[in-house]
């Protein structure tokens, strides 16, 4: 500790504190335990990365260096035990379970007397308990839900006898006497779930509907008994359960959201709604004190508490001794529960009004907010949770997708897409079921990238507010938002530039031609004087082989294992062999280096393989796996993850071909005014927004959307220039991955940055190209082909000065066209560096 005495310690804690939550002024601040080696940054020691924002109700995780070193202290000096045990350390566990266990009860201020607690995976598992006792009771259950249910809650609905999703009226309606199952048989229990805070947009609705429900069905004949999702509530906000007005009979939630670990759920229910758990039919070990099986088949389930007949197996102990040590560090940091609602709201408000207040150039508002504003005088009031949408300055909407890849890029920690919240995405972005089902029937999934659908999104982005957020990473959100959604300027006019020939002799030659035999690793250059082979897939052995993640069947790519840069390969067609070496960065031992035979022998593969589907870009495919440990060992050891190497040779059919997805974007059709930005062109009717919509032309091996890839050297190096000018390191031609990169003849003025744009093909040497669209780019560029290291370049000024209709692009799209005739040029196209290079403008012959 020499170096950094306590004093010091505790007034930089203190000073960062109270710097960073100023609703907490004046509080007296009890200082966790000095951690080993404290950073000389106060948000470090705190664990909280300088360069990061978390806004996705992760600021309670920035508790985990004094929690982890808390717990790694118990830990390290006492043995705990598996609790079904007589043991020492077994009993010692039991023991702890149940002091922890009350002292939760405590923490949500529950009396023992009237509730028990029952751990859990997490929320969706208490659920399922629940509905699993639902499910057995006599005559089954009748279920209803509030609309901004999250989807587990929602999932109850399938074993019910019948089932309602009810808004606030339709909840009102019932309290007043209108019984949603009037018509079903009254021997069915009821069940009615909502959410204490709606994880969405952060609303809040009454927790005294459950109190109210059951009143009303005291006066009728069905039994009632009401589910409640405290789980976003919880996460900065007092949960009281000894409020008279909450009479919920079952609560879940996560522990996580709380604390930030450890990973495990509470379910807490009401003793006096015990008795629905009695026709639970499974038990498992630990939840029964005698079990026949032999000659005879009858059980004796433990009887003094809930928490013995529901907790199947053995308790996740350790787990739980966390959650001792997390309650402890939470208290030392924030003191109450209280304190950390007063500062979520205060930042959460501050985040609401500096998102209202951005507009572009032209008046437009940059946000389309669902979440009311979390300081208004209401009740109940707003949870630190902001919900919006972006739109640009013509009043589009811009893509999730595209949004996401800025956020990964600046280290921004959002969520996007449904949230899990069927209920609130629809209504709040006015989706109808039948749209619903047209998206799906369209392509789109979870997770997708086609996040505008006839003209809604599908998603939305939200910014949860946590115990450890702070000022800091709210105002550098606003900026982030500001630096790139922000249009300060509306198109202009701009003068038509005068007609070319359809076609003509520009003074461009082939620079460089790049092949990658497996798809996201290094490439190989062809050599200078050496012809290549141009097929209709693409260049001859690119994107043949992938590697697929043994357990999601995933084809891995740069975006999530940027060590695949480092697997350089080399086609050595004399001994017909892909070698593949690897050497990772300043490593000075020999490189390692594995040899795969070029030739597509049946025995070289897992005679299974063809059970087992990959999937390509979302894409279902059916590739041939190697059999060889030498080999697939390799690429494992390499990068660390489980995969197989794959082939996915030209000429097959169904789930053995696949067909290019590359199309011409709306900025990229001619017209008579452009926008500022380089090659852009005002809206126009959009394409077809699906692939079957529109005609598939082309096959395509493993690439992404294209057969080839073409970049232009000029366009690079005014991208280089922006980049320098922003303070940026230049990039080379090998960072967007191009087959083929095109360059001006030396001494001659060559055609103009991202002129490609409006081609609409190329003459390679005797060869016809035909483009078919831009390349939309996402921060796989940032991955240095050379280290393997990730940075913000150039994706962070591609966003600024190529970002058309919400989407990057650089580089385009081409396919090979067949050449008339029977001659050599038709039946054997190749191209070679050194090529010259003509340009069609205005259609292809």
């Amino acid at each position: 500790m020499a170096g950094h005495p306590t004093s010091a310690y505790n007034a930089a804690v203190d000073e960062f504190r109270h710097r960073e939550f100023p609703m907490l002024r004046g509080e007296s601040f009890p200082i966790p335990p000095l951690p080993k080696a404290p950073s000389k940054r106060c948000v470090t020691v705190l664990n909280k990365q300088a360069d990061s924002v978390y806004l996705d109700h992760a600021g309670s995780t920035v508790c985990a260096k004094s929690l982890m070193d808390s717990f790694a202290a118990e830990l390290s000096s006492v043995l705990y035990g598996n609790p079904h045990s007589a043991s020492w350390p077994s009993q010692l566990s039991t023991t702890r379970i149940e002091d922890i266990r009350l002292r939760l009860l405590g923490f949500f201020k529950a009396d023992p007397a009237e509730y028990d607690l029952v751990f859990v995976a997490n929320a969706t598992a208490g659920v399922k308990l629940v509905v699993e006792a639902m499910r057995s009771l006599p005559h089954g259950y009748v279920y209803a839900h509030h609309q901004a249910c999250h989807t587990s809650l929602v999932g109850a609905r399938e074993d019910a006898l019948h089932a309602a999703c009810l808004d606030d009226d339709g909840v009102q309606s019932w309290i007043q006497g209108q019984d949603p199952f009037h018509d079903v048989a009254a021997e069915s229990t009821a069940l009615f779930s909502f959410s204490a805070q709606s994880h969405m947009n952060g609303r809040r609705y009454p927790l005294s509907w459950a109190k109210r429900l059951k009143d009303q069905a005291a006066t009728g004949s069905r039994q009632l008994y009401t589910l409640l999702d405290a789980a976003s509530l919880s996460a900065t906000s007092q949960l009281d359960l000894g409020a008279p007005e909450l009479a919920a009979d079952f609560i879940v939630l996560s522990l996580y959201k709380i604390f930030g670990f450890p990973d495990v759920g509470a379910l807490i229910v009401r003793r006096s709604a015990e008795a629905v758990f009695d026709h639970r039919r499974y038990f498992g070990g630990g939840t029964v004190d005698m079990v026949v099986c032999v000659k005879e088949q009858w059980h004796a389930r433990k009887a003094q508490f809930l928490h013995e007949r529901l907790e199947d197996g053995t308790l996740p102990f350790h787990n739980i001794m966390a959650v001792d040590a997390a309650m402890t560090v939470h208290k030392k940091l924030f003191g109450s529960m209280d304190r950390v609602s007063a500062h979520t709201r205060f930042l959460a408000s501050k985040l609401y009004k500096g998102l209202r207040s951005l507009q572009h150039g032209n008046g437009v508002p940059v946000c389309a907010l669902y979440t009311d504003c979390p300081d208004a005088l209401e009740s109940p009031p707003t949870g630190p949770i902001v919900s919006f949408n972006l739109v640009n300055s013509d009043g589009g909407w811009v893509s999730l997708a595209e949004f996401d890849k800025l956020a990964i890029l600046k280290g921004m920690h959002v969520r996007t897409g449904g949230l899990c919240s069927p209920g609130s995405i629809a209504t709040s972005l006015g989706l109808e079921p039948w749209e619903m089902r047209r998206n799906l029937s369209a392509g789109f999934r979870c997770g997708t990238d086609n996040d505008i659908m006839a003209g809604k999104p599908t998603g939305v982005i939200r910014a949860s507010l946590g115990a450890m957020s702070t000022i800091s990473d709210v105002e550098k959100f606003l900026g982030f938002m500001t630096e790139f959604f922000v249009e300060q300027s509306a198109p202009i006019p701009a003068t038509v530039s005068p007609q070319r020939p359809a076609k003509h002799a520009a003074p461009l030659r082939v620079k460089a031609i790049t092949v990658y035999p497996i798809k996201s690793c290094a490439g190989f250059n062809v050599a200078v004087g050496t012809r290549w082979e141009v097929r209709p897939e693409g260049l001859a052995w690119d994107r043949e082989w992938c590697l697929v993640h043994r357990g999601s069947g995933q084809a891995l790519n740069q975006k999530r294992y940027p060590k695949m840069a480092l697997l350089r390969p080399y086609l050595d067609f004399h001994r017909g062999l892909l070698r593949v070496e690897h050497q990772e960065p300043g490593q000075k031992e020999a490189y390692r280096f594995v040899e795969i035979p070029l030739s597509a022998k049946p025995d070289l593969f897992d005679k299974r393989s063809h059970q087992t589907s990959s999937r390509v870009c979302g894409e279902e495919i059916s590739a041939q796996s190697y059999s060889s440990s030498e080999i697939n060992d390799f690429f494992a050891d390499a990068l660390g993850v489980p995969c197989v190497l794959a082939r996915f040779p030209a000429g097959g059919r169904g789930l053995s071909s696949r067909t290019t997805k590359a199309r011409m974007q709306k900025y990229q059709r001619p017209c008579k005014t452009r926008q500022p930005l380089p090659g852009a062109f005002p809206d126009i009717p959009s394409p077809p927004d699906s692939d079957s919509e529109q005609q598939q032309l082309g096959r395509i091996l493993l690439a992404n959307e294209s057969p080839m890839l073409l970049v232009h050297s000029s366009s690079v190096v005014a991208l280089n220039q922006e980049i320098e000018r922003r303070g940026g390191e230049a990039v080379s031609d090998a960072t967007f991955r191009p087959n083929v990169v095109i360059e001006s003849l030396p001494d001659q003025p060559g055609e103009p940055a991202y002129s490609e744009d409006s081609w609409d093909g190329v003459r390679i040497g005797d060869q016809d190209f035909k483009f078919l669209g831009a390349c939309r780019r996402c921060h796989m560029v940032c991955v240095d082909q050379v280290t393997a290291e990730r940075r913000q370049e150039p994706f962070s000024t591609l966003a600024k000065t190529r970002r058309f209709d919400g989407k990057v692009y650089f580089g385009s799209h081409m396919r090979h066209e067949k050449a008339k005739g029977h001659g050599v040029a038709s039946q054997l196209p190749m191209i070679m560096v050194g090529d010259s290079v003509s340009v069609y403008d205005e259609g292809f012959p």
